[in-house]
């Protein structure tokens, strides 16, 4: 069970008519909304749970543009822009901190896959850089393994997940928006083909637009919009399952996040560290794993190494859930209202043991905390942000991979920009969901 998130008192009371009504309480959906209430446009959150309780409060925390895909460093630039403002913006502590991201290379082969990464991004001004063997002790505390070398960006930062998207949720409160908990989304109602409005367990909201930005729920959500007619929506996204464990506070050790091969850490404000295991996650087979092999074929060709394929009780759950419902009775989104999974411990041991080894420092680690969390993966890893012209009115904002905190502020600037019928300040191109 992940560390107590900040609370959030969710609003009693629905309106009966707004502009835009937002389906998830995560990273995506509170910076949504709080891009929308800063432009003055009438907006309800909803969300079915707690804000902020599944991945977007269950990650590392990383906050990043090295490493990645080359069509999200925009994004990611865009909302490191973002995050050093945030805590202005929502007038309260998100944690966020400009300490640097190392990724650690033990041999001169990953180091020369982490330097052609950089010299594609380099058309992108990141500031980057390669750190050699001799001066990685100086900049690390701690480091008693010898690398042979790393890449380094200072620009690269951490948040505080258990308080990000609370804050922001908050914030869209004061600016006028609601942001009813406990309050699931069963579906979308549309006049003329458009969309009217949304019907919640608590009652109907009339509105323009909806944006769907529900995490590994999202797929569930359009499948049932599909089987009531409203569109021909496949979303293809699969869940993963991450695990992390945290710490009591720690001295002597880097303030910096880093990763190496087998392990990933952050330093988080309470001075301990979020650990968790890299380049290795389980894959949960499940009845969409068969439906949506085909897609994922390329992606599991060249990704086999970072996946363990586990058939477990995920499957049977998944293939018990209904997959369509009708809008006045109970949804699969009332019956669990939090996904909390079992974290995987033996990932989790490997990433300590290697962690130990190369930082003799952690050896000593108390562990107060270990969670699991579930990210929704596109075929591509990259995130479908757009507007479905199937369903006019209608904005998908999912399938960010285990990347959605770190390039949530932009993303969600990047759907209000959309809505408002301003031009982005990224190109919303490589996210569109025609591209599956």
């Amino acid at each position: 069970m992940l560390p107590p998130i900040d609370p959030v008192r969710g609003d009693e009371t629905l309106p009966p008519r707004t502009s835009v009504v937002i389906i998830g309480g995560g990273i995506i959906g509170t910076t949504t909304a709080l891009f929308l209430a800063r432009k003055g446009i009438p907006v309800v959150l909803c969300e079915k749970g707690q804000i902020g309780a599944e991945q977007s409060g269950r990650n590392w925390g990383w906050t990043r543009v090295m490493g990645r895909d080359m069509a999200e460093i925009p994004l990611g630039l865009e909302s490191l822009r973002w995050w050093r403002q945030m805590n202005a913006l929502v007038g309260a502590e998100t944690g966020f901190n400009q300490c640097g991201i190392f990724y650690l290379c033990e041999t001169r082969k990953e180091l020369e896959e982490q330097e052609a990464w950089l010299a594609k991004a380099r058309e992108y001004q990141v500031d980057s850089r390669v750190i050699a063997p001799a001066d990685l002790g100086g900049l690390l505390p701690g480091l008693a393994k010898p690398f042979a070398g790393a890449l380094f960006t200072p620009s690269d930062g951490r948040a505080e997940p258990q308080k990000a998207a609370p804050a922001i949720a908050r914030a869209v409160q004061n600016l006028g928006g609601t942001v009813p908990t406990n309050c699931a989304v069963r579906g979308v109602e549309t006049t003329a083909g458009r969309i009217s409005g949304v019907v919640t367990e608590r009652g109907a909201i009339a509105c323009d637009t909806v944006v769907l930005a529900g995490g590994a729920w999202s797929r569930l959500f359009t499948g049932n919009m599909a089987a009531h007619g409203v569109g021909a929506i496949n979303l293809p996204l699969l869940k993963i399952l991450g695990s992390v464990f945290a710490t009591a506070p720690l001295s002597g050790l880097p303030d910096a996040s880093v990763g190496g091969g087998v392990f990933g850490f952050r330093k988080r404000a309470d001075g301990g560290y979020t650990i968790a295991r890299r380049n290795a996650s389980i894959s949960e087979i499940t009845p969409d794993s068969f439906r949506l092999f085909t897609q994922y074929m390329p992606s599991f060709r060249t990704s086999w190494r970072e996946l363990r394929l586990r058939l477990g009780q995920q499957f049977l759950t998944e293939w018990r859930t209904p997959r369509q419902w009708s809008l006045d009775a109970p949804s699969p989104f009332e019956a669990v209202r939090v996904l909390d999974p079992v974290p995987h411990g033996p990932i989790l041991e490997e990433a300590r043991r290697a962690l130990s080894a190369a930082f003799p420092g952690f050896a000593a680690m108390r562990e107060t905390h270990r969670w699991g969390g579930l990210m929704d993966v596109t075929p591509d890893a990259v995130p479908v942000i757009d507007h479905i012209d199937s369903v006019p009115g209608f904005y998908i904002a999912a399938g960010f991979s285990g990347h959605g905190f770190g390039i949530g502020p932009g993303a969600g600037k990047m759907v209000a920009d959309m809505i408002a019928g301003e031009t982005p300040a990224v190109d919303p191109t490589p996210y569109r969901f025609n591209r599956f």
